[in-house]
Order: structure tokens, then sequence, then C-alpha cells
């Protein structure tokens, strides 16, 4: 048996208590957490441990620094494979010419969902080896930011190779397929299909079967939809069935613009919460990404389903959505018990992390109802942690308990920030960040230690993904090379 020692630093165990323990310590046996406490308590519970497994003790000082459950990001897309288009690397410097596009300005919904649909045969052209070296190192920037189990919604990758990455890397992983068999078209009056529902179904049932046969405990399967918009009866059915078949979630981006409810009507005839509830999707194995521009009855639909939102607060801004301040309707839901989460979303170049996203919500909500108890630096961290693996229906993560996985992050809590602030998990969301973490252990495994990886090459894993994404680049977005070549020369690549 073997054991790991976390001890003496600021323990917050995100539980249901959402208590805090200073001088605090973590023991785990055998990955699995067995006493969290004070240091004298934890002691006490390791003395009671077989000699023999008391004389492998792993053993981590955590003093000055603060110790939190590992991060749930339940709602992740990859998209590192788009790091020249969307928003990339071919950009001009300068970001005086920007233009409120895509999703900003209420969203350009037939352009959106014409987009996600074009990503499947994307996917197809790239190759396994492409897929792993860029899922690599793009779950790897969510690892060493804290996040020790990560829920796909969607990729441009191969789910196969997502899978692979996650077992190489070691942390959890919830995998999906980029579903999607219709677009509502510009001035259409209904929408369009674009592929087979029954094939699109195919791809998930495949997926299941892959990851029913992997035995890592690693990885776990949560189909998903694209968009409402993209989206046939046919396809929603499917999902409904084969989710209830199989006992798994599913999850979709629905209520998030405010052109969104004008398009659907016009291309199935009903809004998106009140399709979801029609084709049996609307239930407490939803996770809702987003869901902010719903009627009131739409809400009570939520409420009374126990659906799973899930938002990504530092990232709207900068997209130009406005999921929270037009209609706050998630800061309502939350308060009218819905279990509200948050995380990242994705996009092609790094962007805020789950560290930003408790900061966003912390300090976004109580701006938004003048009361600065609305979301606690706690109650943040429950919808980072708790509240978003109870989302992901994935059992025995997202706490610091016994019985749970031994999934912690550490940040250090010792310097010029967190002087005399008795509350450093307070300092940690003013001032830190996803780039502060200093240790990540999976299953009580260490991958990062002191801000670097501990069993892997991160200079390998960086020239990897460079070289699958700019052969990929090439390929199959059809960026003449010469400009590829040039751009990561520039970048010293």
């Amino acid at each position: 048996m073997s054991a790991l020692l976390v001890t003496g630093g600021t323990v917050y165990p995100a539980d249901a208590t959402d208590r805090t323990l200073p001088g605090g310590a973590v023991l785990a046996v055998d990955a699995t957490i067995v006493a969290v406490g004070t240091v004298a308590e934890v002691d006490a519970h390791l003395a009671t441990l077989a000699p023999a497994t008391r004389a492998d003790l792993e053993t981590v000082d955590a003093r000055g620094m603060i110790v939190l459950p590992g991060l749930v990001n339940a709602h992740w897309h990859e998209m590192f494979s788009m790091r020249f288009p969307m928003r990339g690397a071919l950009r001009p410097p300068s970001d005086r010419e920007d233009r409120p596009v895509f999703m900003g300005a209420g969203g350009d919904i037939p352009e959106i969902s014409r987009m996600f649909d074009s990503f499947d045969p994307m996917i197809n052209a790239m190759t396994p080896d492409e897929g792993e070296a860029i899922a690599t190192y793009s779950m790897w920037t969510q690892a060493r930011g804290g996040v020790t189990t990560l829920g796909d919604m969607g990729s441009l990758n191969r789910p196969a190779s997502m899978v692979a990455a996650a077992r190489r890397l070691g942390i959890r992983f919830s995998a999906s397929t980029w579903a999607s068999d219709a677009i509502c078209p510009p001035g259409a009056a209904t929408f369009t299909r674009t592929r087979d529902a029954d094939a699109v179904l195919s791809e998930v049932e495949a997926l299941i079967k892959l990851v029913d046969a992997d035995g890592s405990g690693l990885v776990r399967v949560r189909p998903n939809v694209a968009y409402v918009t993209n989206m046939t009866d046919e396809l929603g059915r499917g999902m409904a069935e084969l989710t209830s078949a199989n006992g798994l979630g599913f999850a979709t981006h629905v209520g998030a613009l405010r052109h969104e409810t004008e398009v659907l009507r016009t291309c199935y005839g009903t809004t998106g919460v009140r399709r979801l509830a029609d084709l049996g999707l609307l239930n407490d194995r939803l996770t809702a990404a987003h869901c902010a521009f719903v009627d009131d009855e739409e809400r009570g639909l939520l409420q009374a389903a126990g659906v799973h939102i899930s938002h990504s607060p530092a990232k709207y801004g900068p997209s130009g959505e406005s999921s929270l301040t037009e209609t706050a309707v998630v800061p309502a839901l939350r308060r009218a018990g819905v279990p509200v989460s948050l995380s990242t979303d994705g996009a092609g170049l790094p962007i805020a992390g789950m560290a930003e996203a408790m900061r966003a919500a912390w300090q976004m909500y109580n701006e938004m109802s003048a009361d600065q108890t609305e979301v606690r630096p706690t109650d943040a961290l429950a919808m980072a942690t708790r509240i978003a693996a109870a989302g992901l229906r994935w059992e025995g993560v997202g706490s610091l308990e016994p019985g749970n996985a031994a999934d912690l992050v550490l940040a250090r809590a010792d310097d010029w920030r967190y002087l005399l602030n008795p509350r450093p998990l307070e300092s940690f969301l003013w001032l830190a960040g996803s780039a502060d973490v200093d240790t990540v252990i999976v299953g009580g495994r260490t991958l990062l230690r002191g801000g670097r990886g501990v069993d892997l090459d991160e200079a390998e894993l960086e020239a990897r993904y460079l070289e699958a994404l700019a052969s990929f680049t090439k390929r199959v977005i059809k960026v003449p090379a010469p400009v590829v070549d040039r751009v990561l020369a520039a970048a010293g690549r």
C-alpha cells in the first residue's frame, strides 16, 4: 500500500460544509483520501496505519500554501488545432480594428451553426498522431492550471486521440464527439439537414465501446450535441434513448446568445429549452452550457428538471458574449437552487482558466447583486470543484473527503499578496491565478511540482504540438506553408 500526506497548508476541502482548515492536512492511501483535518487529527490517523505503509509514506510540506481539491472543468473544447484561424495567430498585432463578430452583438446564429457543422470533415482529416500531439499539449495547459478532471463538450479533435492523451498525462477525462446534423442557414424558413442522424449516433456508440474497454479508471463518456441549432429531432431523440439506455449524462449549448431564440423559432418552431424537453433530454442528466437567454417558463422547466448549468464568466467579455449581465438569469437560477458550476469553454489560444473563472464569478455575481456575500470565495471554489463534479456525474472527485480520490492542487500563498490576510483563498482570487499553481496530484500521483511537469518534458510536448499543428494547418486548413513557417519562425519555434 502507498500513502501520501499533504500537511501544514491551509486546506479548503470544498465539501458540503465549505469549511476552512488553517494548518490542515490530507492523508491518502492507495490513491484514496482516508483523513482530512488539522495536522494533529491527521497525524493521529496516520499512526493507525500499518508500519510498512508508514515506512513508504510520501510527505508533501504544504506550509505557506493553499490546498484545494483538483479543479473540475466540465465544459471545455479542445480547439488548439485552430491556432492560426479563429481569432488566432494570423491576426494583426494591433487590436484597434477589431469589430464585434460571431459571438458578439447577440451572436450571428446562422454563421455559428454553419461553422460548428464544418468541424466534422476537419476532424476526419486529422491523423491520429496529429490529434494526440495536439490534444496532449492542450490538456496539459489545463492540468498545469489545476484541472484534474476535464469534461469535453465537443472538440475539433479525434475522440480516440483525446482519450489516449488523457491516459498519457494521467488526468481524468469525460470524452465526447463533435455531434451536428443540421444548420440554420441565413434567412431560411427551416433548418437544413447536413448528415444522417444515425451516423452521428454511431460515432457516439463507438466512443462508448472504446471507453468501456479502457481499464485505467481515468476516462468516461458524456455525449453532447454542439448546439441546439445543430440538432434535428431525430438526433435529439436518438441522444435521449442512447443516454438513457447507458445511464450517461448529456450536454449541449442552449440559451447562449440573444439572437438564438428568434432563429430557433424560425427553423424549429420552438425555443431551445422547450426543444430539449420535447425530445426527452431535459432532466438531471443534462448539462446546459451558458443557458442565459431563457424565458420565465423555461426557467421553471430547468429548475423542475434539476438541470446542471455550466457557464464561463471569465470568457464572456473577450468573446463579446453577455451571458451574465444582459439577463442575470444564471445567478437567479443559482439563487433558486439550480446547480451552477464554472468552466472555461474553449478557444484556439490559451484563455482564462478555472482560477480566473472563480475570480470572475466572485466579482461579477457580487457586483450584479450589490452584495459581497452572494458568491463568497469558498462558493466560487465549490462551483469549480464539487458542483462541477456532480454536474459531470463523476462521483468521488471534486472535494477532499474520506473515500474520494486523492486529487489535490497546491498553490503558494506566502508572498506579498497574502501578507496579513487570514483568508488566503480570497487573496488567491484577488491577485493570483492559473500560473500560480505549484503542485497537481491526480489519484495520488504528482503530475506537477514546483510549477513544472514531473514525468514529462514540456519542451518536447510543445515541439510535438507545433509539428502536428503545422502539418494540420497546411494540409487541412489550407494556410500556405510559407505563412505557417514564417509565423512559427517569428515565434522562435
